[in-house]
């Protein structure tokens, strides 16, 4: 008799393990099943919001290059409004003429902007030599 009450409790313990397993079990499955949702859901939010941060910068971005680009354009201009000053001046220092020497002269200045171009110099029969090479 003592073994059918021993088994008897041990079959309780059993049982009250397994429903508790069970229950557990259940309660993880419902946890995940409403609290997956809502974690897409903050997961879409947060993308979301980090995506329209990402947007914010790159808008502030190319602001910030159409303002430097401005400025740029700006002093380009004023660079060129002083450098035709600048020949106005010569213009007038050669008595308001564009001479041969003068025109010559800005030529020459402005071959060191021009380290690879081409050059053709015409021989005796006025003919220009094409392609001649350097050779090093």
């Amino acid at each position: 008799m003592s073994n059918d009450i021993e088994a008897l409790r041990l079959k309780a313990k059993f049982t009250k393990w397994v429903t508790l397993g069970i229950i557990s079990i259940s309660l993880v499955i419902l946890a995940v099943m409403i609290g997956y949702p809502i974690y897409n859901v903050w997961s879409s939010r947060k993308s979301g919001e980090a995506e329209m941060a990402k947007a914010e910068q790159n808008r502030k971005i190319q602001i910030e290059e159409a303002k430097a680009n401005l400025e740029s354009q700006k002093l380009n201009s004023e660079a060129e409004v002083e450098r035709a000053k600048g020949m106005a001046i010569a213009i007038g220092i050669e008595n308001g003429k564009l001479t041969d020497k003068y025109i010559q002269y800005l030529w020459v200045r402005n071959m060191n902007n021009n380290v690879n171009e081409k050059i053709y110099i015409p021989t005796e029969a006025n003919l220009p030599l094409l392609e001649a090479r350097d050779r090093k």
